[in-house]
């Protein structure tokens, strides 16, 4: 695994997750699971085992790189690269691959989300692993999660023939997310996993995908690469210049498609009990499921509330009588009260208080 580099990509705010996590404090930084660790760190310690923190890039924005590097200072401060905008998932990643490129020709790199729970390790890193020796045969490869119920929040892989590397199947095609009754068919024929977002290749693949579906993106992130390892300041002035009119696109149309249609991609199917914490919802359910996995008071209460879910941030004891199946989240300056089953319509609330100017909340 020696030329193993993973990314992790620290962008957005987790409006889903809003009122914990916020513009200045999104959800990588806070902890969400069982464990004492944020997201962020978690992710971190689950790459160890693959790859030291010398190896390992995060790809964040400015206002967040500071707690980044207090959480995690076994990343070298090199490794941080701060977007001076958002630009989607494409310009990111390609920079990533390309400033590693530079470091390592022989590079392979991972994508793996800084705000995903992933309570079986040994299964993602097994996972990786296969990848890993799938992505030498020049192939982009996804980690697929088999799916458990009919999801219509995330994407799906259609999953072809067997490649005879472990577990690796090919990849027929990426579907988007699905109304509930395609989603009910996707679960029941088999032949589809839920899309984790996840992917490894070889730099030199990935980059070559870019040069030939992405000029433009091409040509601005190898300006900072080139750079980046012996005039760091001077790269990172360049970044400043060429991210200002950077197109914004995510990987997947950037590229990802392109590949697939080639036959390029594969995919690895994992059972790793892998959440992307995406809604109160998605809490609650493993919460309720598998033991608390927020930081709640001990004298939170619900009683004759079956299904709901609550939680405080200041310690204040929260308390839900006779009310089935909603989420209440505590702040120091927001209560959300929210059906579960309207928990994706949470980021509507957001742009809401935006609307209001209320940007304190946001």
């Amino acid at each position: 695994m020696s030329r193993f580099y993973p990314v992790i990509p620290a962008g957005g705010s987790g409006t889903r997750l809003w009122p914990l996590s916020r513009q200045s404090s999104p959800k990588f930084l806070h902890r969400l699971g069982a464990d004492e660790r944020s997201l962020m760190q978690l992710t971190l310690a689950r790459l160890g085992p693959l790859s030291p923190p010398e190896q390992t890039y995060v790809v964040c924005g400015p206002a967040h790189k500071m707690a980044i590097a207090e959480q995690i200072p076994s990343v070298p401060p090199r490794n941080l690269v701060v977007e001076p905008a958002g630009r989607n998932s494409g310009p990111a990643i390609a920079l990533a691959a390309a400033i590693i490129h530079a470091r390592d020709p022989e590079a392979v790199m991972g994508s793996f989300a800084a705000d995903h729970l992933i309570s079986v390790g040994d299964a993602f890193r097994a996972a990786v692993r296969t990848g890993i020796e799938v992505a030498a045969t020049g192939r982009l490869v996804t980690i697929g999660v088999p799916p458990r119920y009919a999801e219509t929040g995330y994407g799906y892989i259609e999953i072809g023939d067997e490649l005879g590397i472990g577990a690796a199947l090919a990849v027929r095609s990426f579907k988007e997310k699905p109304d509930l009754v395609t989603a009910q068919e996707y679960v029941e024929d088999g032949r589809h996993l839920w899309n984790a977002g996840m992917f490894v290749g070889r730099t030199a693949d990935l980059l070559e995908d870019v040069r030939h579906h992405a000029p433009q993106i091409y040509e601005r992130v190898q300006r900072v690469a080139e750079s980046w390892h012996t005039d760091n300041a001077a790269a990172r002035e360049i970044l400043t210049e060429v991210w200002q009119d950077m197109p914004s696109i995510s990987i997947d149309h950037a590229i990802v498609e392109q590949v697939a249609a080639q036959g390029r991609v594969a995919t690895v199917p994992a059972r790793m009990g892998w959440s992307d914490m995406g809604d109160w919802d998605t809490v609650a359910e493993l919460g309720l499921a598998e033991g608390s996995r927020l930081a709640q008071p001990r004298d939170t209460l619900l009683l004759d509330s079956p299904g709901s879910f609550a939680t405080s941030g200041t310690g204040r004891a929260v308390t839900v009588v006779g009310v089935p199946d909603v989420v209440v989240v505590e702040t120091d300056t927001c209560i959300l009260v929210v059906k579960r089953s309207e928990a994706q319509r949470v980021k509507d609330a957001v742009e809401a208080w935006k609307e209001r100017g209320r940007d304190d909340l946001l």
